[in-house]
């Protein structure tokens, strides 16, 4: 097989590479001894190729943009602190939920609460979820300081190793809610339950976050007002 104009196995591609120092223009002068041939000569510093490849090689482009993490992103007019959001994909997709805060990345810190409807404290992105006009009033709860964005960082799980008399154990290690992270829901969930306890329209407003919801036949989200 030939990889641009050379095989895999020739001594061109097994060769070892040896680092030359680079010189610091295109030509270098250089002394050429002998009795007939004696003097000075202007030589290029770096040879030509003695061949050229059978097929342009891709080069990597540069790639100027910021990562995600990176880059710094504006917070919708729409959503604020206690903005009741809808969360159109993920596991919770359909969902009511209560935007707590922005994070350092950018992302929306949420929760159901858990005791309404079962979605725990987790990140999403903003162009995930439908900002409504219903706000809660969530100045007076605080968030403990370790739920930042290395809090849900993913857990690397792995297999068990062998040992005598665990030939057939070839489990892997399988996700476990971890205490902190149940203690940290259970001081939100009591914040927040507390707000909506002392709203006005508790009773509306409890059975609005447990709904989920939904588009019929003929009803379209660009003309519905949230």
């Amino acid at each position: 097989r030939r990889v641009h104009g050379a095989l895999n196995f020739a001594w061109a591609k097994m060769a070892p590479k040896v680092d030359k120092p680079k010189a610091a223009g295109k030509f270098v002068t250089k002394e050429i001894g002998g009795d007939k041939n004696g003097g000075k000569r202007i030589v290029r510093a770096n040879r030509t190729p003695k061949y050229y490849p059978t097929e342009d090689r891709g080069r990597k482009l540069v790639n100027r943009k910021k990562s995600f993490s990176q880059a710094k992103s504006k917070l919708r007019p729409s959503i604020e602190p206690g903005t009741i959001l809808i969360l159109v994909a993920g596991r919770h997709k359909g969902k009511r939920v209560v935007c707590l805060k922005q994070l350092n990345t950018g992302l929306l810190l949420v929760t159901g609460p858990f005791s309404i409807n079962a979605c725990p404290l987790r990140r999403i992105n903003q162009i995930y979820v439908i900002a409504t006009k219903t706000k809660l009033d969530i100045s007076g709860v605080k968030i403990p300081e370790r739920v930042n964005d290395a809090y849900f960082r993913r857990q690397k799980l792995k297999k068990p190793k062998h040992r005598e008399g665990e030939i057939f154990d070839t489990k892997k290690e399988v996700y476990s809610v971890s205490d902190e992270r149940k203690e940290d829901q259970v001081t939100v969930d009591k914040q927040l339950l507390s707000v909506i306890r002392a709203n006005p329209d508790k009773k509306y407003l409890m059975s609005y976050l447990k709904s989920s919801f939904s588009l019929g036949k003929s009803q379209y989200p660009h003309n519905m007002v949230f």
